[in-house]
């Protein structure tokens, strides 16, 4: 996916031929508001890649971009952002009727920390698996229902094992439909792209999905190791060579930070995130998660099942104790705050702090 601004036509399309080179087959590049589209088309005249639109919460620009890409992605959670009072069904009536005249492909895009509200609430609390499977097999059910079939489905987590067994149990299920693999917020490298390949090396070789994208915490200057990681994970499996992972993984400090994107609202993000898991070395030996996300799209969700977690704005982060919401800190004063609420969290796991 580009982290490029779409609005930003010449570096968005240099981007999208950097990344054809590297072997990256579709690119993604985000679409969330009418200029957005309008830049969408002049990036269609200038590259011949096969283009995948990420409508992020604006269900309603399909209209616009549909005709200058080759596949929309839309995410069943985000459907309830834009026009609340129309049900979610009728929704995505419009994006099959218009991805039909355009002859556009769907991703149906599931991810952890934005699921659909409807579906979330027949399940128990902390329940991460259920209501995404669910949310993907009731989107499957009314698309084929509209005649529809061009399209895909994506079921991620930054749980490596929860990525496993969701998409086991929707190839289960629906083994006629097409399945895009990833771990979202896997991280950054080395330790996003052995999230990675421990999933796809449990799946792929069962012939459980058709694409793949690795996601990287990387400057939009290095994006290129996406692509480059994903050959090398689709290489190794295809020889046999399979990366285990260690005995003590799960078991220990965990970062999860998402993919530089055009979603991103400060740049300043990619480097934040390498900030952290440098001061956070000293709870290497602690079963911590600790969530750093990019932007207002996903990062309130995604950084609820985190012990602790940061989601960035234009100007401040947002720090958070698994769902509570600590304050909104500028980014140079972020890195102290998390320090303390970090070693206040260690002083509960020894019992030693107040609350134990």
């Amino acid at each position: 996916m580009c982290a490029t601004k779409t609005t930003d036509v010449p570096a968005t399309v240099a981007q999208i031929e950097a990344l054809r080179r590297a072997g990256a087959d579709i690119v993604r590049v985000a679409a969330d508001t009418q200029a957005d589209a309008a830049a969408l088309a002049e990036v269609r005249e200038r590259t011949a890649a096969n283009l995948s639109v990420d409508l992020q919460e604006n269900y309603r620009l399909a209209e616009a971009v549909a005709p200058h890409v080759d596949k929309i992605r839309y995410n069943p959670g985000h459907l309830y952002h834009h026009q609340t009072d129309i049900p979610w069904a009728d929704k995505v009536r419009y994006l099959a009727e218009v991805a039909s005249r355009h002859r556009c492909a769907i991703r149906v895009g599931v991810n952890c920390g934005s699921i659909d509200p409807e579906q979330k609430a027949k399940f128990a609390p902390g329940d991460r698996l259920g209501p995404m499977l669910a949310s993907a097999l009731a989107h499957c059910e009314l698309l084929d229902r509209l005649g529809f079939f061009q399209y895909c489905v994506s079921l991620k987590d930054s749980d490596w094992r929860l990525v496993v067994e969701a998409n086991r149990r929707f190839a289960a299920e629906r083994p006629d439909v097409p399945l895009h693999l990833g771990v979202t917020e896997a991280g950054m490298p080395p330790e996003g792209i052995l999230r990675t390949q421990w999933a796809l090396q449990e799946l792929i070789p069962h012939g459980i999905g058709d694409t793949i994208r690795v996601s990287l915490t990387v400057p939009g200057s290095r994006k290129h190791e996406e692509i480059e990681a994903a050959r090398k994970i689709l290489g190794d499996i295809a020889a046999g060579r399979r990366v285990e992972p260690p005995p003590e993984e799960g078991r220990q400090l965990t970062i999860v930070s998402c993919p530089s994107c055009a979603r991103v609202e400060n740049e300043a993000f990619v480097a934040l995130a390498e900030e952290v898991r440098q001061m956070a070395r000293f709870a290497e030996s602690y079963p911590i998660t600790i969530a750093v996300m990019g932007c207002r799209v996903n990062g309130p969700g995604e950084t609820d099942s985190a012990d602790l977690g940061l989601w960035c704005g234009p100007s401040k982060v947002h720090l958070k104790r698994g769902a509570e919401l600590i304050g909104a800190f500028a980014y140079d004063e972020i890195l102290p705050r998390l320090r303390a609420e970090l070693e206040a969290l260690i002083a509960r796991l020894e019992n030693r702090g107040p609350g134990a």
